[in-house]
């Protein structure tokens, strides 16, 4: 028999000093979500499965919590991911003309984790633009992601572009069923070339081609002259290469400190993106902090087909990385009904500090909070001192 305080596995608590760390965090991204104009919603963790999964794909259905509602019978779904909740909102709640730009911040839950260490349980950090097809959005969030990142403290970042129309384009008028495309998708992601051969022999030659060469057009601005010889001279191609170039040039103007790559193969992630589509790394890390892109069709299934793009991080993961430190600056004061101290006290708390009071008899205790400062009494007055 399990014990009763074990909890399923890639699902953990969230102790004090982390807790902390995660809440800075989080205050401190959607401080800067604001600063561009960014407002908050917090959509429902549960809601009827056939919404929270519409237009997502296999991929989320796979990852998403099932089960019966005890009131309409009906099939409940734990959300694995908030875009599509937010592209009902900004759909049928806000129902709005011209741009929206929406932040949110929760808990999301899967089934399965995405990797050996990763929680199941991840806080789900995300920002997106409804309402304008433009290359602008899609700039915005990009650079909205990495001045986030950038503010908690991790720097050295890698933001590496793909776009979701080349493959796309390549597949225009080749007749494939969903399990092979699927499969196509996995060889591509892994840039298994033999399998990848193995899977396309019957493809159009054209077609078979530029999959295949996919699988080396990766690294920097090179790539995409090199993709504009190699792969067909289709005008969805085409379009591709040149946002991508577009958006590569304005992010190192203003962000010469961040790499800028590409991996024209990588379609990782979920079914909904359309168009462009990046992922930022941190150095020295091999997976992603930050996933974002174009999904202009998320909104369709909710009856408007509104432009939208953005992005998500996971805040726990993202503290594994930042320097922002969870300790926090405390004054320690002893406890005592002194009408002056407790007033003392009330007023610094007030003002933002934290007080923390020494109960009797626990004098000795080691506190996570850093007390660098003490309230003494002195010449009959308290002060504020400091260690």
């Amino acid at each position: 028999m399990s014990s009763a305080w074990l909890l399923p596995e890639h699902i953990a608590d969230v102790l004090p000093s982390e807790a902390r760390r995660i809440e800075e965090l989080r205050r401190t991204l959607l401080d800067a979500a604001r600063g561009y104009g960014y407002e908050l919603v917090m959509p429902p963790l549960l809601e009827y499965l056939e919404s929270l999964l519409s237009g997502t794909g296999r991929e989320l259905g796979l990852r998403t919590f099932k089960l019966v509602d005890q009131l309409s019978g009906r099939t409940l779904g734990v959300r694995a991911d908030t875009t599509t909740q937010v592209a009902r909102i900004d759909a049928h709640l806000l129902n709005r003309q011209g741009v929206t730009r929406l932040c949110y911040c929760g808990p999301v839950l899967h089934t399965r984790p995405s990797g050996l260490h990763a929680t199941r349980e991840p806080l789900q950090f995300g920002a997106e633009i409804y309402g304008h097809a433009g290359l602008e959005a899609d700039l915005e969030v990009q650079e909205l992601a990495l001045e986030g990142l950038q503010r908690v403290g991790i720097s050295q970042l890698t933001l590496d572009m793909a776009d979701a129309r080349i493959v796309r384009g390549l597949l225009a008028g080749v007749p494939v069923d969903a399990l092979v495309l699927d499969e196509v998708y996995a060889s591509l992601a892994a840039k298994d070339a033999p399998g990848l051969e193995e899977l396309t022999r019957d493809f159009p030659a054209e077609s078979r081609g530029g999959l295949l060469a996919l699988t080396r057009l990766y690294g920097g601005l090179e790539v995409l002259d090199e993709a504009a010889r190699v792969l067909p001279q289709r005008p969805l191609i085409r379009s591709a290469l040149a946002d991508l170039r577009w958006l590569a040039e304005h992010l190192q103007a203003t962000h010469p400190d961040v790499t800028i790559g590409f991996d024209l193969a990588d379609l990782s992630g979920y079914a909904y993106y359309s168009g462009t589509r990046f992922a930022i790394y941190a150095a020295g890390g091999a997976d992603s902090l930050v996933r974002g892109g174009r999904y202009d069709e998320v909104g369709a299934v909710f009856g408007r087909n509104r432009p939208a793009v953005g992005f998500s991080t996971d805040l726990k993961e993202l503290a594994r990385w930042s320097r922002v430190n969870g300790v926090r600056a405390a004054i320690r004061a002893p406890w005592g009904e002194d009408a002056a101290l407790r007033q003392m006290i009330r007023r610094l708390r007030e003002q933002g500090e934290t007080v923390v009071c020494v109960l009797p008899g626990h004098e000795h205790e080691v506190q996570e909070f850093d007390c660098d400062r003490e309230l003494a009494r002195v010449d009959g007055q308290w002060v504020v001192k400091v260690l």
